[in-house]
């Protein structure tokens, strides 16, 4: 990524406000009332239980889904500004095409829908795979990658988009341990270049190693700010309890002016 082609101007970092923010599929709640801010610049893990919202409140972010209630900010950038990494086991793999043209799909804001690349777009193509440790790979079909090759891609793909704000959702996820370390590493020089990054993650002790702050989940905000102080085993504890408690059968979220 190129700090000064994607990195906004301190005036105008990217900077997200949850301000009673509530989130719900087929109005029944997925989280709760969530209040905090994410700080421009800022690299923050995003942990708790399985179902406790982690992956909507990205999708929320992205602008994929409306607030219920309360209010999502995005200041300083809006979802162009936004290089995003879905879960793998949402994407389909089989389907028939090279790894230099799956690439190339993260340009397509720059080339449109037909032009071909040029010998500059082409020339960072290459620098993306040597990157994340695929050289040679551009031919190769996106089906005959492993796990962690399939994830180096995508995090090949980001580089390319060169956007201020990441969002990575589990992407640490049935891989190996060295493309684990590498990816971590990218993340890290991405921090360094003041992008803000939100990343998904079940890996708790990944999270107090490489990751300065967390935001804990339980379909309600339990703990956010330094790691450490919000992994501490009260929250860890109060997380997974709330999760066991939740009713799937709870009745829909009501806007408040429904409610009046």
């Amino acid at each position: 990524m190129s700090q000064s082609n994607a990195v906004p101007q301190s005036n105008a970092m990217p900077q997200i406000e949850f301000r009673n923010l509530t989130l719900a599929y087929a109005r029944h709640p997925a989280i709760h009332h969530l209040n905090a801010t994410v700080a421009s610049g800022s690299l923050t893990a995003i942990v708790g239980p399985n179902g406790s919202g982690k992956s909507t409140l990205l999708k929320a972010i992205m602008g994929q889904l409306r607030p219920v209630e309360g209010e999502l900010r995005r200041r300083g950038f809006g979802p162009r500004d936004i290089g995003y990494l879905p879960q793998q086991a949402n994407m389909e793999r089989d389907f028939p095409i090279s790894v230099g043209d799956f690439l190339l799909s993260g340009l397509w804001r720059e080339l449109g829908a037909f032009a071909a690349p040029d010998r500059a777009q082409r020339a960072r193509l290459q620098c993306a795979l040597a990157q994340v440790g695929l050289q040679g790979f551009s031919r190769r079909q996106l089906g005959t990658l492993s796990g962690g090759q399939l994830q180096r891609l995508l995090f090949a793909r980001l580089l390319l988009q060169d956007r201020p704000v990441v969002l990575l959702d589990e992407p640490f996820n049935a891989i190996d341990e060295k493309t684990a370390h590498d990816l971590l590493q990218l993340i890290a020089l991405w921090h360094g270049e003041a992008r803000t990054i939100l990343v998904v993650t079940h890996d708790l002790d990944q999270v107090r190693q490489h990751f300065p702050r967390t935001l804990l989940l339980a379909r309600e905000l339990l703990a956010h700010g330094p790691t450490a102080a919000v992994l501490e085993p009260g929250n860890l504890l109060r997380a997974r309890r709330l999760c066991e408690a939740f009713d799937d059968k709870a009745r829909p979220c009501r806007r408040e002016s429904e409610a009046a």
